[in-house]
């Protein structure tokens, strides 16, 4: 199939979840094309079927901000006559959806009948949709998509109550590739370059937004760090980047904690790994805590959103309440304490990955294109 992948080239679970999505369609065979403003980040084209199209700004000074969706859609209808393509898979409602709905009525007017799978993540739902400004345009977009899906049975909930939906709602859980984890444990993982044998090292992955509550991972591994010498790997970067490397000196613990910025390299980064924390205030699904499990990660994470669907506590890792920094600290402890719980944690942490392994959750995509493309 000729399938148009419309993402956020950042970072973000959205974004690294369309690529990779993308880049194993293409290895199956399927023609892949990515619409988007810049190159997604973990885009590798060492497959022939993958494309990137840049949808350009042009400057125009009537407007003070430039109307991004109006060049997507205008891009979107180039790359689909062009490559004549069967199918755009839009991940986020706003702008994607939106966009997606105005380049299909565009095409409609040349006699081409493109299909359009609205995957919601989380955010353009519970935070940017359900704001009276867009709510409307979204809660459009989304019944005049012709696939919708969600990346947990929480989100769909949420997207269910906060909207008039009148279209089936499928949920499909984000994905990661397991084998990615498994070589990086055989071939990159080397601890003393972090931590000294007797300390153990946590990890935090995020894109230190507000919502990821990244002051409590330093206030966690500072309670941790009294009773357990520990190393924390922060991974990542964003707004509350300053304010966690303050409170870390504030707490006395900068020393311990090493903040390495963004990075490609998270597998090998994980692999080091003892305990992931992860106290979001909400999560539609949790992408960052299933790549630690696959690296062999507990995870000590909130119960908000689509957590417990992933982290599924007291086998591989801990839930708590939204903000209560004393109950992860203490569950921390209880796995880091002693080797063999730490070792079963690590154990049913990457056992339960399987469920949501690229093999699975693949082939539930392409028939999912199959059902509404115009082809079959």
């Amino acid at each position: 199939m000729k399938i148009g992948i419309v993402c956020y080239p950042t970072f973000g679970g959205s974004g690294v979840v369309a690529t990779e999505l993308g880049m194993a369609l293409a290895d199956k065979g399927h023609e892949v094309h990515f619409i988007t403003y810049n190159q997604p980040v973990r885009l590798d084209f060492f497959t022939h079927n993958l494309h990137f199209h840049e949808v350009l700004m042009e400057e125009y000074p009537l407007f003070q901000y430039q109307p991004y969706e109006l060049a997507l859609s205008s891009k979107m209808v180039e790359v689909v006559e062009k490559h004549q393509l069967e199918v755009l898979h839009v991940h986020y409602a706003i702008p994607h959806a939106y966009a997606a709905y105005m380049a299909k009525k565009m095409l409609q007017e040349k006699d081409i009948n493109i299909k359009v799978v609205t995957t919601l993540h989380g955010t353009d739902i519970t935070l940017v949709g359900s704001h009276p400004t867009y709510k409307t345009a979204v809660e459009f977009s989304i019944n005049n998509s012709d696939v919708v899906t969600t990346v947990s049975k929480s989100l769909k909930e949420d997207t269910l109550r906060l909207f008039n939906i009148k279209k089936d709602i499928k949920v499909v859980y984000n994905f990661i590739d397991t084998e990615k984890y498994d070589r990086a444990h055989d071939t990159e993982c080397n601890r003393i370059a972090i931590a000294k044998p007797e300390e153990k090292i946590l990890t935090h992955v995020s894109n230190f937004r507000p919502v990821k509550r990244t002051h409590e991972v330093i206030e966690i591994f500072a309670k941790v760090n009294k009773e357990v010498p520990s190393k924390l790997l922060m991974v990542g970067d964003g707004p509350e980047r300053f304010k966690a490397e303050k409170l870390a000196k504030d707490l006395g613990v900068a020393k311990d904690v090493i903040f390495l910025g963004s990075s490609n390299e998270v597998a090998k980064i994980l692999c080091y790994s003892d305990v992931f924390l992860l106290p979001s205030e909400t999560e539609s699904f949790g992408l960052a805590a299933l790549e630690a499990m696959a690296a062999g990660t507990a995870v000590i994470s909130t119960d908000a959103g689509g957590l417990p669907e992933v982290n599924i506590h007291g086998e591989t890792g801990f839930l708590s309440a939204v903000g209560d920094v004393v109950d992860m600290a203490k569950n921390t402890l209880t796995i880091l304490k002693n080797e063999d719980t730490l070792a079963q944690f690590k154990i049913n942490a990457k056992a339960h990955t399987k469920l949501f392994s690229l093999d699975n959750i693949l082939p539930v995509y392409e028939d999912l294109y199959k059902s509404c493309s115009v082809t079959v």
